[in-house]
């Protein structure tokens, strides 16, 4: 039976929440009951380099306001913070604290289990083509934040 290509969309879409919603609990499972995954996109930005809410809100494709709202959760929660520029004392710089790094740490091992997991039910094999195709079909890079409101759009918005 053929499926539709709304379905393959469903499907997509349906291992995407499914892998995201059992890292999210089992991150609050180890005591981080607040990330959600905007913040792990925003703390990977920051720190790549995103220094301040007008370059996260370009990094995001998000506006100025939705990053500083972003930005005001993550520092409030203790997994960022606002540093004096050491070339100009009237900016303040975005930093990744060692929580937050934590917090990303922990992510990164749950979803190489939440893999692991995935190959036990299919296969090795089986996994590693279906990963193949996705590739050949999406790109090496697969997820694009130049399209406006992905993030706030579709993972849950900055809070």
């Amino acid at each position: 039976m053929s499926r539709s290509g709304a379905d393959l969309a469903l499907l997509l879409l349906g291992g995407f929440r499914t892998l995201v919603d059992a890292a999210i609990a089992e991150l609050a499972r180890r005591g981080y009951e607040d990330v959600r995954p905007v913040h792990d996109f925003a703390m990977r930005a920051i720190a790549a380099g995103a220094d301040s809410a007008s370059e996260l809100g370009r990094r995001l494709s998000i506006t100025k306001q939705s990053a500083a709202k972003t930005i005001a959760v993550l520092q409030e929660r203790g997994y960022v913070a606002r540093d004096t520029d050491p070339h100009d004392a009237r900016r303040k710089r975005l930093q990744v604290t060692p929580l937050g790094f934590e917090v990303m740490r922990h992510g990164e091992e749950i979803f190489d289990d939440l893999r692991r997991r995935w190959e036990q039910q299919i296969g090795a094999a089986q996994l590693e083509t279906f990963e193949k195709h996705l590739t050949a079909l999406v790109g090496a890079q697969p997820v694009r934040f130049d399209t406006a409101g992905y993030l706030a759009r579709d993972l849950g918005g900055s809070s």
